[in-house]
């Protein structure tokens, strides 16, 4: 069986931490921006952010033809600084914020799991994170 390697996405919001924390972290919103790419959505998102808290989002391609639901354990959770959580299958994410001059810098380090290659894992969760920084951008509330 492969190992799982950890693998990092990063990205810079034009918007300050706490903005940028309450839309990574409100279902209303997580529904919205929680997608790699036009053809995906995410029809249902639930979070109880606490250490101890369960997280799911329903992500599903709109075609029908696949969908799962992306759910993991809060390990960690710091106000507008980091969120750890453990997936269904063991495998750890963590996601640190850091804010500079009215900008906010996410870093979120994820370990891979074995059926696809870790530099398409990485395209994925790049491609999830570069729809947040849109969305984030383009939201004025």
């Amino acid at each position: 069986m492969a190992q799982s390697i950890k693998v990092t996405v990063e990205a810079t919001i034009n918007a300050p931490v706490e903005k940028v924390w309450k839309v990574w972290n409100t279902p209303s919103d997580i529904i919205k921006w929680n997608t790699p790419d036009p053809s995906w959505h995410t029809p249902s998102s639930e979070n109880d952010l606490r250490v101890g808290g369960k997280f799911k989002n329903r992500m599903e391609a709109k075609d029908g033809s696949f969908g799962f639901d992306f759910e993991g354990i809060y390990d960690s959770v710091e106000l507008d600084k980091e969120i750890t959580y453990t997936m269904g299958d063991g495998r750890q994410a963590t996601t640190l914020f850091s804010e500079q001059d009215g900008k906010t810098h996410v870093t979120t380090t994820f370990d891979t799991e074995t059926q696809n290659d870790p530099e398409f894992q990485k395209q994925g969760w790049q491609s999830i994170l570069n729809s947040f920084v849109r969305y984030v951008e383009s939201n004025n509330s």
